[in-house]
């Protein structure tokens, strides 16, 4: 088995050899909202895969269909943010590859809908689709795993995340589409995956090679948080989205309270669907909310 090669900081333009068939390609996109860039994924021998081919960057589709060594047969993306999914149709168009993803939106026409528990098989690896709505209510999460006789039993179970799990920071979760309570609940479910995940490869950022450790962390530092607003809101009485980020994010730099008050009004909404606050209109992220007694 050849030892995984896990560079803790992807560089843009880079090919790296993450497992025996797995390769990833950092596009040249860094910003605070991306990282280092979007990690594009290469899958598979013989019959391949790449995932999430990112922004529509001529150069980074170049290096793609240049790693993909004439032959990509499948063209994936986790969901249909513009930092993973606009690149797609060029690479699947050059290509003649099949484009793959949950449904069609925001410009992304898949020819091949997948949904939960679909499976390509890929060679020596298959690719497994795990629906974890949250982030996007269409984001998909693939695991890669070996696909039967001839593979060491030890070899990785990889779950390529997109946005679902970033490396190196927290995901924002924007309403209407965002949903927090469905995020967590769906990062509770990779962690009850038999086989468990050996490692994540995130849309953004380093591999992480505790999924365990990193999933955990994730659930707490939510909840924290949520706990954090509840207890907020119930001091002030009555509150805005803005006025709750004043008093909640203290931990974060005030030029992110743009970013972070897209998170807050998602907590809000979990919470009222959980009977703890309330809004007399939930889908206007300007409106003002009360705490409901306990």
């Amino acid at each position: 088995m050849v030892e995984p090669s896990t560079p803790s900081s992807p560089v843009p333009g880079v090919v790296d050899e993450i497992d025996p068939f797995i390769r990833r390609l950092t596009a040249p996109n860094p910003s605070v909202m991306t990282g280092p860039g979007t990690n594009t994924y290469l899958v598979g021998n013989g019959i391949s895969a790449v995932v999430d081919p990112g922004p529509e960057i001529d150069s980074h589709l170049d290096r793609i269909e240049a790693a993909g060594g004439g032959r990509i047969d499948y063209v994936l993306v986790t969901h249909t943010h513009p930092d993973h999914a606009p690149g797609a149709a060029n690479l699947a168009a050059r290509t003649g590859a099949q484009l793959c993803g949950y449904d069609a939106r925001d410009g992304f026409v898949p020819d091949l809908e997948l949904r939960d528990g679909d499976v390509l098989e890929l060679g020596p690896v298959r690719l497994r689709a795990i629906h974890t709505p949250g982030h996007a209510s269409n984001h998909l999460c693939y695991l890669i795993e070996p696909a039967g006789a001839g593979m060491a039993k030890e070899d990785r179970r990889l779950l390529l995340s997109g946005d679902h799990i970033m490396g190196g920071s927290t995901v924002v979760i924007s309403p209407p589409d965002g949903d927090m309570a469905l995020y967590l609940i769906s990062l509770r479910r990779l962690l009850g995956l038999d086989p468990p995940i050996d490692a994540i490869g995130p849309g953004h950022g380093p591999i992480l090679e505790d999924p365990v450790t990193e999933i955990e962390s994730l659930l707490a530092h939510r909840l924290d948080r949520e706990q954090a607003v509840s207890a907020a809101l119930v001091e002030l009485g009555r509150a805005t989205v803005d006025e709750l980020v004043a008093a909640v994010y203290l931990d974060v730099d005030r030029a992110r309270h743009p970013i972070a008050r897209r998170s807050m009004w998602a907590h809000l909404r979990k919470l009222a669907g959980e009977d703890r606050a309330y809004s007399e209109d939930p889908d206007d992220i300007g409106a003002t909310w009360t705490a409901r007694p306990s």
